[in-house]
């Protein structure tokens, strides 16, 4: 009798926010069928953050089970220091242990600055910002308690920045913000934990889901039958599980885009041309000096959405 071997994730626990729907079902999946043991994370709301449901987790979790993989469906507010905290403990109480954290939970309230009110800025940085922050925190004390317990761990977080945190993205100010305030968010958990055994990387991926197919709509179709669909989240997901796993041993501080069958290493911010005269400049001679340096620059990538 030939033995089925093992995935790249056996015997690991894996916690995946906003794995109802879209990327975070994909992802859920794509760990499920690797052989990890996956905590389903959903709230069950709209696109825009309005209400709750119970079904979108539990349905992951029956597609997983019925695979013959194993998940448990967890329904708490991430954004909330309670709800982060137990959804630490389930994953600790149900499998015993916590190996791998996918940051992946969001939703969109567009508008352009001029019409943008603070609650539509403030739901925005809640789910995406906070509901990074919350979970990680409560995963970093927990793999800190694991550390100073003489338990090694090759524990793994993987964050969801976006394009438009990278780039900026019309009528998207808030989201935009909060993407990129990830990104800032991964660069420090990964020079602060590693101490610990974890390494923390982030992702900027393309995909169709409720918050993409209508704002980007051509983009997002589907193509006809046959053709490779480049946006199915599922392309997404292969990443996300190798960043997840032990094998990705020395990936830390990282963000990749990627989408279709193409994966990126961004570069950040580097230091470009610089000019030092050893004292202070005039306002004048500042913005002379600057025009000159911008010339030898390379210019900026486009904002997603500007003319």
């Amino acid at each position: 009798m030939t033995e089925t071997p093992a995935g790249m994730c056996e015997g690991r626990v894996v916690i995946v926010t906003g794995a109802g729907r879209g990327l975070g079902r994909a992802h859920a999946k794509a760990f499920a069928a690797e052989g990890a043991q996956v905590v389903v994370n959903d709230l069950g709301v709209g696109p825009d953050g309005g209400g709750s449901s119970g079904g979108p987790a539990q349905e992951v979790v029956a597609e997983i089970l019925a695979a013959g993989g194993s998940a448990v469906a967890h329904g708490g507010d991430i954004a909330t220091g309670a709800g982060a905290a137990s959804l630490i403990a389930c994953a600790v109480d149900t499998y015993g242990r916590l190996d791998t954290l996918v940051n992946n939970a969001g939703f969109l309230r567009d508008r352009m600055l001029v019409n943008l009110d603070e609650d539509d800025w403030d739901a925005v940085m809640r789910v995406h910002l906070k509901g990074h922050f919350l979970p990680l925190r409560e995963a970093a004390a927990w793999w800190r308690s694991e550390a100073k317990a003489g338990r090694e761990a090759a524990a793994r977080v993987v964050n969801t920045s976006s394009g438009a945190g990278l780039l900026g993205s019309v009528g998207q100010g808030n989201y935009s913000a909060a993407k990129a305030g990830i990104v800032g968010l991964t660069l420090v958990a990964a020079a602060e934990m590693g101490r610990y055994g974890v390494q923390v990387n982030a992702i900027a991926p393309a995909a169709r889901t409720r918050m993409t197919e209508r704002t980007f709509a051509e983009t997002m179709a589907a193509p006809a039958d046959g053709a490779f669909d480049a946006m199915a989240p599922e392309n997404v997901s292969p990443l996300v599980v190798w960043l997840g796993s032990a094998a990705s041993a020395g990936v830390t501080g990282r963000v990749f885009e990627t989408e279709g069958g193409r994966i990126t290493v961004m570069q950040g911010w580097h230091p470009g041309p610089t000019a030092d005269r050893g004292s202070r400049w005039t306002p004048a001679e500042a913005g002379e000096v600057t025009l000159k340096l911008l010339a030898d620059a390379e210019p900026p990538l486009p904002v997603y959405g500007a003319r």
